[in-house]
């Protein structure tokens, strides 16, 4: 009956609370739209007897009247809550609100920065699509050089050749080309090699690369700068050690290890249960380089040296698995909160 329904609706309207926008206007449609139930009184209402058609109508008009009446309602309170919520709360209790943190490749590159401009160095960038001269030729590689395989390198083109670099001993490159020694620079960056991806390896790391030329440079220099390096990154305890190597460009070379602050040199499973990882390859600049960029052989000497980043922060915060710089794990993340 037609009375029925009418205090149906009016329990349904003092009973429903819309949570959003969306939710009025789908109260709407449901109550006064084409087929709404506040709609299909008005059918009915053809069927009310003469003699109670002025009663019946009017309730009608009414409940129509109390149902647009709180459409027009719920549509202003929330649209009050969605502009207060663009507004300060001033009633907030004044806690300190938690704050995101700095990566830890982010932060070992900073620390970095902080020791190299410490003892005059400067900190330059380049790009990381390269062509084969500033990767490979200015550094010595040979045309046959293995490093120039596919296995090794992202090329992008062929002919000539337009790669990822592989180092950021390219940059070092475009600061030979750019300036005149004494140079004294490191180049951070990331770098990309075709390689199985592990908890010791990855295609994408990242380099912060050193380089020194002057007069009467030598070897020695060299190795008081990495010890330097160390101490100031692990502290006064540490050690490194030097072995004989090879890259193309220096002569002597050498890779570097340092004593693992993971197993305090006892040996395990990142450190290859030697107590040593490798962090860094290092060596004097070979006279070609130094010819390929202007530079007289003669008159000038130096060094240069990469430090892998993520080796470095395996060691410095005790991570066992490289992969977790890569995840965006926060609850890794989280753990490097308050570090500067």
């Amino acid at each position: 009956m037609i009375y029925n329904k009418i205090a149906s609706i009016k329990e349904q309207i003092a009973t429903i609370k819309a949570e959003s926008l969306k939710d009025v206007e789908d109260l709407r449609i449901k109550f006064l739209g084409k087929k709404g139930l506040v709609t299909e009184l008005f059918n009915d209402f053809r069927e009310v007897p003469n003699e109670m058609k002025r009663e019946v109508g009017a309730l009608v008009n009414d409940l129509k009247n109390q149902v647009q009446e709180f459409i027009n309602a719920e549509k202003e309170r929330l649209g009050n809550v969605k502009v207060a919520a663009n507004k300060p709360d001033l009633t907030l209790q004044s806690e300190p609100i938690e704050i995101g943190s700095r990566h830890p490749i982010s932060l070992i590159k900073n620390e970095l920065y902080s020791i190299f401009q410490a003892i005059g160095y400067k900190v330059v960038e380049g790009p990381e699509i390269e062509d084969d001269w500033h990767v490979f030729s200015s550094l010595n590689f040979p045309p046959e050089h293995p490093a120039r395989d596919m296995q090794d390198t992202f090329f992008i083109e062929k002919n000539p050749d337009i790669l990822l670099r592989t180092h950021t001993s390219s940059v070092q490159v475009r600061a030979m080309e750019t300036s005149k020694p004494p140079i004294r620079v490191i180049c951070p960056g990331r770098v990309f090699r075709n390689e199985a991806i592990s908890a010791r390896a990855h295609c994408i790391f990242h380099q912060v690369e050193g380089l020194y030329i002057d007069k009467n440079v030598s070897f020695a220099d060299l190795k008081q700068t990495l010890l330097y390096l160390a101490r100031e990154l692990f502290g006064a305890d540490t050690k490194i050690r030097l072995r004989p190597s090879f890259f193309p460009f220096t002569e002597p070379s050498a890779e570097v290890d340092v004593s693992c602050k993971l197993c305090g040199g006892k040996g395990c499973g990142v450190c290859k249960y030697t107590g040593w990882l490798e962090v860094l390859g290092c060596g004097m600049v070979d006279p070609n380089v130094l010819r390929y960029n202007n530079i007289d052989p003669e008159v000038y000497s130096g060094f240069a040296f990469g430090v892998g980043v993520e080796r470095l922060a395996m060691l410095k915060y005790q991570v066992k698995d490289l992969r977790l710089y890569f995840e965006n794990d926060v609850r890794f993340l989280e753990q490097f909160h308050g570090v500067i």
